[in-house]
């Protein structure tokens, strides 16, 4: 419970801050590089060389790419129904198909199970949410902006990525037989500054600036990214005879909120920006009480 106390302690803080104290501006990008260029790549030097390799860790990468591609699938045949702009189907499947599995999903997955849950939430996030993020979602940006996607940009984006790198550098080491304990205790103790300040830096920028045109678009998109997502991944992971840690936290990080990487990408794109940030929001705080819910449900 103290884990999960505060998660919600620093993200309401970073909404205070951002509210009442008059942040320096740049603040929460500053931020933001020493989690993904420091604390992210020390926590995944430190956790994947003694993960246990498993047969079923294929499947919460899996269960990133169905996530993902299901989103595309269902926003584009919605949007066709609908009468949906390019743009807004193109929002929808960048925030609603990748999830927050490094920012809130990591500290979500500790509070809920432990390092065991966070080494798997790693496996889900660096080899299944990234590398979607970094090639198919800016291909989808692309399409649905009217832009071309340079193949050598997204290759660059994945091979020059700290925490990928850092990935592949801990299976080699996990073959080798893991860190001496010493450097294992350096490395946790820079991964340990992630949760803090990646949720801080959540709160600083949520924002709330919905049109009321906008509301089904929103109800439909989080509908799948909270709920129909991790539904659908439960039942293949059934259907599979997938259990224990590999299931359920591929369940939970395909429920966690929207991507605020993704909904960067969306904006520089312009692909409904007022939404995506509106989605981004909401779909962060909800998520911190739906994950728990259905974790509860798995019987967590």
């Amino acid at each position: 419970m103290s884990a999960l106390l505060l998660l919600f302690f620093c993200i309401l803080l970073g909404v205070l801050v951002a509210r009442f104290a008059k942040p320096p501006t740049g603040m929460a990008h500053s931020i933001n590089w020493w989690v993904i260029n420091v604390a992210l790549p020390a926590l995944v030097l430190e956790l994947i060389p003694g993960l246990r390799i498993d047969g079923r860790l294929w499947f919460p990468v899996a269960a990133m790419l169905l996530t993902f591609f299901g989103a595309w699938l269902l926003f584009a045949l919605i949007g066709k129904t609908l009468g949906w702009s390019r743009g807004r189907i193109g929002a929808l499947t960048l925030v609603c198909g990748l999830g927050n599995t490094s920012f809130v999903g990591y500290p979500m997955m500790q509070a809920l199970h432990g390092d065991a849950g966070l080494a798997v939430a790693v496996i889900a996030d660096q080899l299944g949410t990234f590398p979607l993020l970094a090639s198919v979602g800016v291909a989808v940006a692309s399409i649905y902006a009217g832009k071309a996607a340079d193949g050598r940009k997204i290759a660059r984006r994945i091979l020059t990525f700290p925490p990928f790198l850092a990935a592949l550098a801990g299976i080699a080491v996990n073959l080798l037989g893991g860190w001496p304990a010493w450097l294992a205790a350096e490395l946790h103790a820079l991964g340990s500054t992630l949760t803090p300040l990646a949720l801080f830096s959540v709160g600083l920028q949520l924002r709330f600036h919905l049109g009321r045109s906008q509301l089904s678009a929103l109800c439909i998109g989080l509908s799948w990214k909270l709920a129909l997502a991790p539904l659908l991944v439960g039942l293949l992971g059934w259907t599979l005879r997938i259990n224990g840690l590999p299931l359920t936290i591929s369940i939970l990080e395909a429920a966690t909120g929207p991507m605020i990487s993704a909904a960067i990408l969306a904006d520089e794109y312009k692909l409904e920006p007022a939404l995506t940030n509106s989605m981004l929001s909401i779909g962060i705080l909800l998520s911190l009480f739906t994950l728990p819910l259905i974790n509860f449900f798995l019987g967590g």
